[in-house]
């Protein structure tokens, strides 16, 4: 069994870059199909897991648990130190490769997070963040990703046409 230990900035995220993460106020309610979403920078959870850890515990989430689908990750270690404390990974072939799962409060609350694919451009990445926030969403993390996609790009107007003198 391998652990990781991350020593992270004093505001868990590497190189004063954010951890792109969005959580809707009633987290772990199970009452929609996603709790929020996760927009990391790759595929390797061996980096992005402990930034999403020390983001979450800074809105009041002590993560214990992370669960992913195998397939859609590089391996991670089984346990991840972040902020002296240990979580524990599980990886399984039957999870939807756009989904993580995060428990915390003894195993009693849970959150699935929809993930946002590291190649997705940013202004569909940051739609979708802001979408699973929302309520009444499909369940399906491809029909979210498609609705954030489908959304029309801002129009810049044109400037007025200015003839040089």
């Amino acid at each position: 069994m391998r652990t990781t230990r991350h020593t992270l900035a004093a505001e868990g995220h590497r190189g004063g870059i954010d951890v792109r993460v969005s959580l809707r106020s009633d987290v772990g309610s199970g009452e929609q199909a996603f709790d929020g979403a996760w927009f990391p920078r790759s595929r390797d959870l061996a980096v992005e897991l402990p930034e999403l850890v020390a983001a979450l515990d800074k809105r009041g989430l002590r993560i214990e648990r992370f669960t992913y689908p195998l397939d859609a990750w590089s391996p991670a270690p089984r346990k991840v130190v972040v902020g002296g404390r240990v979580v524990r990974t599980g990886g399984f072939r039957s999870m939807d490769p756009g989904v993580v799962c995060l428990t915390w409060a003894g195993g009693t609350q849970r959150a699935d997070l929809l993930v946002v694919p590291p190649e997705t451009d940013v202004i569909t990445g940051a739609r979708a963040l802001r979408l699973c926030t929302r309520r009444g969403l499909p369940r399906s993390p491809q029909m979210v990703l498609a609705a954030a996609r489908s959304t029309p790009l801002p129009q810049v107007p044109g400037l007025p046409y200015t003839r040089a003198v």
